[in-house]
């Protein structure tokens, strides 16, 4: 799967894009948009930038588009193929 990041989280991450494995993270488990949420947290706990704040902190305000359709449901089931784009608030929304 890849995740993509943009603006202050693309900042927070020092990264614009990650490949995450589902096989090597879920197994044959079901793999949820909040699983990933949790991963992501998980692996970037403190902010690339000074001036950002770190992406456990922007998480709780970030939208998600789950290939290209917002997603606002955490149970929701994520795919090998699918594209997740982590959206901050842009312009203080």
């Amino acid at each position: 799967m890849d995740v993509r990041f943009f603006a202050a989280a693309a900042a927070a991450t020092g990264v614009e894009w990650q490949v995450v494995e589902l096989a090597s993270v879920a197994g044959s488990a079901p793999f949820t948009l909040g699983d990933l949420a949790k991963l992501l947290m998980e692996s970037f706990p403190v902010s690339a930038s000074s001036s950002t704040p770190p992406l456990p902190e922007l998480l709780t305000r970030c939208s998600f588009l789950v290939n290209e359709v917002s997603q606002r449901n955490l149970a929701a089931v994520l795919a090998p193929d699918d594209v997740i784009d982590v959206l901050p608030p842009f312009a203080g929304g």
